[in-house]
């Protein structure tokens, strides 16, 4: 169950570019079919194409792209290729897409934020300040403010999924998050190395989870607040 793709994703139409799931059987491989989907489609014939509109400045552009029908990108933000955006995506001001970046049609990244590999199903949103580094999220998928995909290991070896007992070689040393559809990390969360998490998951804001949660759960820390009394103390001006 950790490795089917029906665990996270419920319909391959959801991706702007099918290919990405020929051959693959498990959601760790979607990540390595985007180097080959994006060399073969933007760098060997070197497309660098907007069908969109850029606002304000406009933003940096380096190597290959491709921007959709509908999509705004705003000044501020720095595309470094190659990087595919769909059509009607939303990029807001100071946000940066690195190389190997796929966002399927209807997707939004905040302002401030940071995708690299990452691969979005169709209407995914990620909020502002927060990073989705390795990782693919699905249908309809929320990444909060503030939150942190984490990618790599401090030993800087390869990521392992944690799951019934067992580790699962994800074969990279590099890897993020795998978040299915419609599921959701709050505000400030913290994603561990290889994190999956199943469709339709909550991860309530500030909880650091790792290894892997099934579909339709609530996840969240149940820390308690204290209340002391406090002196009336004014401060210097």
């Amino acid at each position: 169950m950790p490795l089917n793709l029906s665990t996270y994703f419920q319909n391959s139409g959801a991706l702007a570019l099918p290919e990405l799931l020929d051959g693959v059987s498990t959601p760790a491989e979607i990540l390595a079919r985007a180097k080959t989907v994006l060399d073969t489609r933007l760098t060997a014939p070197d497309v660098r194409e907007n069908r969109g509109e850029f606002r304000g400045s406009g933003p940096e552009l380096h190597g290959n792209y491709f921007i959709g029908e509908g999509t705004v990108v705003y000044g501020g933000v720095t595309l470094i290729g190659p990087v595919y955006v769909g059509k009607n995506c939303e990029i807001m001001p100071g946000a940066i897409l690195r190389p190997y970046t796929i966002l399927s049609d209807g997707c939004s990244v905040g302002h401030g934020s940071e995708l690299k590999r990452a691969v979005f199903f169709s209407g995914a949103k990620i909020a502002s300040e927060a990073c989705a580094l390795d990782s693919v999220l699905g249908k309809s998928a929320r990444i909060g403010s503030g939150a942190i995909t984490s990618n790599r290991r401090f030993d800087e070896s390869c990521v392992t999924l944690k799951a019934g007992g067992e580790k699962i070689s994800l074969g990279d040393s590099f890897f993020g998050l795998i978040l299915g559809d419609a599921s959701r990390l709050g505000a400030n969360c913290v994603t561990q190395p290889g994190t999956h998490i199943g469709h339709h998951t909550w991860i309530f804001p500030q909880t650091t989870v790792r290894g892997f949660i099934p579909p339709q759960k609530r996840v969240y820390d149940r820390a308690e607040l204290v209340y002391e009394d406090n002196e009336i103390v004014e401060l210097n001006p």
